[in-house]
């Protein structure tokens, strides 16, 4: 049962990477031709676990554009196996973020949820390569919050206080929803927001490519199909 009064809710506000689009499948995608070219082939936990530390360190120092950041983590993981990426490489994975695939329950559940809620998105990303992912959603968002607008990233509480800005809603109307405990929780619940927790790595181990954290979501459900029957279960 759900510990969330959906009924007292008007927003819902979404994490994007990870959460409605699977960015595992499209990072790895991007990334494994590049070192397969150089015969190195670690296990994919393992370049997930790279990228997630690389990318967190950057983000956590002066603002840098999301392909840059992308960028530079690419580099960077290819250096410590030993491999010199080429600047086609880093630029074709910088921008490969439009290409990386929605999950496939994520666009029926939003056009489910967009039939009685707000919605919006608090993403880690440039405008326009949000623009080509949001393509592969099928909902136009009430409102569109990104890194770049707030020229920080999550788990920046700067990113979610640009929301409540944006949006004009009482944070006690709005419902976070993210796979990442360490972006989206941990500041989501400091901030006092009711939050749910889409768990897309039920089953496996580690944290992919988002770094470990400690968070207490509200709700925790496995995908947004579900998320959509637990918040609206009457709708057809």
């Amino acid at each position: 049962m759900s510990t969330i009064d959906f009924g007292r809710f008007d927003v819902l506000t979404f994490d994007c990477y990870g959460t409605l689009i699977d960015w595992e499948r499209g990072i790895l995608d991007a990334l494994q031709p590049i070192l397969a070219w150089h015969d190195v082939e670690p296990t994919e936990d393992e370049l997930l676990e790279r990228f997630a530390r690389h990318e967190a360190a950057l983000e956590s120092q002066e603002y840098l554009p999301y392909r840059e950041i992308l960028a530079r983590t690419a580099e960077a993981i290819c250096g410590g196996f030993g491999v010199a990426a080429t600047a086609e490489d880093l630029a074709e994975f910088s921008q490969a973020v439009g290409d990386w695939p929605a999950f496939p329950d994520s666009a029926p559940a939003l056009r489910r949820l967009a039939r009685r809620f707000r919605l919006g998105v608090i993403t880690n990303c440039d405008d326009d390569l949000f623009a080509r992912s949001n393509r592969r959603l099928g909902v136009a968002f009430d409102w569109v919050v990104t890194a770049q607008q707030a020229r920080s990233y999550k788990p920046s509480e700067a990113n979610f206080e640009l929301a409540f800005a944006t949006t004009g809603v009482p944070r006690e109307r709005i419902v976070h929803v993210a796979q990442s405990l360490f972006h989206d929780h941990v500041p989501a619940k400091r901030l006092g927001l009711a939050t749910v927790w889409v768990d897309r790595r039920h089953g496996k181990t580690g944290s992919g490519a988002t770094p470990s954290a400690d968070a207490e979501p509200d709700l925790t459900v496995p995908d947004m199909l579900t998320l959509a029957d637990v918040a609206l279960p009457a709708a057809p």
